[in-house]
């Protein structure tokens, strides 16, 4: 399996073709764009019946092995099956041990409409980060033990990315985590998660500024190319393939467990900031997985719904930004979107190239076809099954009530704009799963404010935000950032 970049000029015979273990380590293609796979690598009918019957772990070594050809598959699989395990993966809101690493649970069923939740929180941050991000933390570590090198991870969290990175890379050899969060614009308790980690190898960098600017800033130190070499800069936000990679098996696996067989269809909502969880959904479809719909789920910051309704994309500045109570999805330049129109565009890399170039430049580009726009692509999106909603802040407290009240589950906020949205596009037939984002008890000021009670905890969270915090506050400045990160590695 070879992959290009999102705007790479056409490979001369010189340049050697990139491998999975090239693209691992790293985020951004020198270029400045993404990396895909050269083409999809299909899935057969007889696979996915095949499929049906493994475990979490091996169903992620079957896929990943279409993407990893360069890793041996023994190793692979030694992999997948460290990571995707009970001890690892608990059904946190029961407390105990679960082979079971994606529950799916029915929440409504008028007919034959059914709305189902699969529950991707069981993991050790409460968030759905940990389904890619542990296997992530021991794909590093084998890559970089084979070669005795070291790697200092520098990313950008607007919530749980952050811990989920840091809890999979802590105490890993040869591994340093440098991770930009906005000041004072997560959760109490999100902050809690990150900044109580007192490992060595750990730095928490709160930047003063909307999450926007720390991705900016991790955009503008990968593309410092003498920099990232020298420094050893890598990265584990979602612009890394291997982690939208990993995240493309839930997909599969909710898919396998909703139907009996390969001709039933189900559609997916995603509650979505950065597009890198419902990009992984796109790859599963474009795999051949049989997915109806692809429904992004946005809150107030509407960037995403707004393309997908008019086909503008139109970024926002950090004057712009909301600060909900979603937090997570507080985000008005959605790094992954240019996966998409990659492939929206037919792979054009020019096009693409010069596209992008317009929204550093201009903030955003026009694909609805209308005179004076940048194209008519738009047309083209219900090809590839995508819809899109708005939920605020209103309809997510409604939606926290109306499911606490009916199935006696406290839902996120995140999964609550994720429900909200999913109702309107539920269609007789075909199951509509929504991805849980993480654990209520992670944004407890909105349930405190929807229910009057304060979300429950699982054991061992009891107390996170009482715990020493180890942080520094920083501006948005690139240069601060180089010279932070140098006095902390010594290279």
């Amino acid at each position: 399996m070879h992959y290009v970049s999102t705007r790479a000029a056409k490979a001369t015979a010189s340049e050697a073709p990139q491998q999975f273990s090239d693209i691992l380590l790293g985020g951004l293609a020198p270029d400045g764009g993404l990396y895909l796979p050269a083409e999809y690598p299909q899935v057969t009918g007889v696979e996915l019946d095949a499929w049906r019957k493994l475990s979490y772990a091996d169903l992620a070594f079957e896929i990943l092995k279409k993407f990893a050809t360069d890793i041996p598959e023994a190793d692979l699989k030694k992999l997948t099956r460290k990571t995707y395990t009970a001890d690892v993966y608990r059904n946190v809101r029961k407390g105990e041990k679960s082979a079971d690493i994606t529950p799916l649970r029915i929440l409504e069923q008028h007919g034959d409409k059914t709305l189902i939740l699969q529950a991707l929180s069981n993991g050790p941050t409460l968030a759905f980060k940990d389904m890619a991000m542990q296997l992530l933390g021991n794909l590093f570590e084998y890559t970089l033990a084979k070669d005795g090198a070291e790697l200092n991870i520098f990313g950008a969290t607007s919530g749980d990315t952050g811990s989920a990175a840091e809890y999979a890379m802590r105490g890993k050899k040869g591994i340093r985590v440098f991770m930009l969060s906005p000041h004072k614009k997560m959760s109490a308790f999100q902050s809690a998660q990150m900044f109580s980690l007192q490992d060595p190898n750990i730095f928490n960098i709160a930047v003063e500024g909307v999450f926007d600017d720390c991705q900016d800033l991790v955009k503008a130190v990968s593309n410092d190319l003498p920099f990232k070499a020298k420094q050893k800069i890598g990265t584990v936000n979602s612009i890394n393939w291997a982690r939208v990679v990993a995240q493309v098996v839930y997909y599969f696996r909710g898919y396998l467990a909703a139907t009996t067989e390969n001709t039933q269809k189900v559609s997916f909502t995603v509650p979505s900031g950065n597009f890198g969880n419902i990009c992984a959904g796109h790859i599963a479809r474009m795999m051949g997985l049989p997915i109806d719909r692809l429904v992004a789920a946005t809150n107030e910051n509407d960037v995403l719904d707004e393309f997908f309704r008019t086909g503008v994309y139109r970024v926002r500045k950090s004057a712009e930004t909301y600060h909900t109570s979603s937090p997570s999805m507080d985000i008005s330049k959605a790094s992954n979107f240019e996966r998409f129109i990659y492939d929206l565009v037919g792979r054009d890399a020019e096009r693409v190239r010069a596209l992008f170039h317009k929204v550093e430049t201009q903030g955003g580009f026009d694909l609805s076809g209308k005179p004076g726009s940048d194209g008519d692509e738009f047309k083209l999106v219900s090809n590839y099954g995508f819809s899109s909603g708005k939920s605020t802040h209103k309809d997510r407290l409604d939606t926290i009530r109306d499911v606490a009240d009916d199935f006696d589950i406290t839902i996120d906020t995140h999964t609550a704009d994720g429900i909200k949205v999913a109702r309107q596009y539920m269609a007789p037939g075909v199951p509509m799963i929504v991805l849980e984002t993480a654990l209520a008890a992670k944004f407890n000021e909105t349930i405190l404010d929807a229910l009057g009670v304060d979300a429950e905890r699982p054991p061992g969270f009891e107390d996170i935000e009482s715990l020493p915090q180890k942080f520094v506050v920083m501006p948005a400045d690139v240069k601060q950032m180089q010279a932070y990160i140098a006095a902390n590695t010594g290279l």
